[in-house]
């Protein structure tokens, strides 16, 4: 039965790796990088910081150090050097590590036992975590990075989806898409008037 559980967190965890990786396609050294919110949220980064969780989480805490230097994660660090790729650090780079990272995640999982224990000591007071529970973690951290990287994507060039081509989302055209728009605006203006009676 572990087995079974653990194929599909693994399955799950993948859908959202390449979910997360397929943002960038077709996009400009630029547009992979820049900031489209206040907080800076930028695709690139998304990548790079998933890349320090997957090599982290299943590297160190379970005994199984990564050997790449994660110079971000450092205590004296550049506070959020992990969200965001400087010039001088390629796409290829970053993509490269995560995907190293990755393999060397799914490693650890097929090599420990769901009940296995690691440590993260910054967590809780014990520090103590099971890989299931890291795995459960994980799969969450990714998808909601992967849904920040699909709203990223939509600001850059308009294209959204969790999948290659939508495969979520209406197959409308663009005029579809305005008439949708203005009647959710429609909708929130005339919410908005109604709630001075409420």
């Amino acid at each position: 039965m572990d087995d079974v559980l653990k194929d599909d967190l693994t399955r799950h965890l993948t859908h959202g790796r390449d979910a997360l990786l397929w943002k960038l396609e077709g996009l400009s050294e630029y547009d992979v990088r820049r900031p489209v919110v206040r907080t800076g949220t930028n695709l690139l980064g998304l990548v790079k910081h998933l890349a320090c969780v997957e090599a982290s989480y299943f590297g160190a805490v379970f005994g199984r150090p990564f050997g790449e230097p994660l110079p971000w994660w450092d205590s004296d660090a550049d506070v959020n050097s992990d969200m965001w790729a400087t010039a001088q650090e390629s796409r290829d780079d970053i993509v490269g590590l995560y995907r190293r990272a990755c393999v060397h995640a799914d490693a650890t999982i097929a090599a420990l036992d769901l009940d296995t224990a690691g440590e993260v000591p910054w967590w809780t007071p014990d520090g103590r975590i099971t890989l299931h529970r890291m795995l459960v973690h994980v799969i969450a951290e990714t998808h909601r990075h992967a849904g920040h990287a699909d709203i990223v994507r939509e600001l850059v060039d308009g294209r959204a989806g969790f999948m290659r081509g939508g495969g979520n989302l209406p197959p409308w055209q663009q005029d579809a898409w305005s008439t949708h728009w203005d009647r959710l605006e429609d909708a929130a203006r005339e919410a908005d008037d109604a709630a001075a009676s409420w």
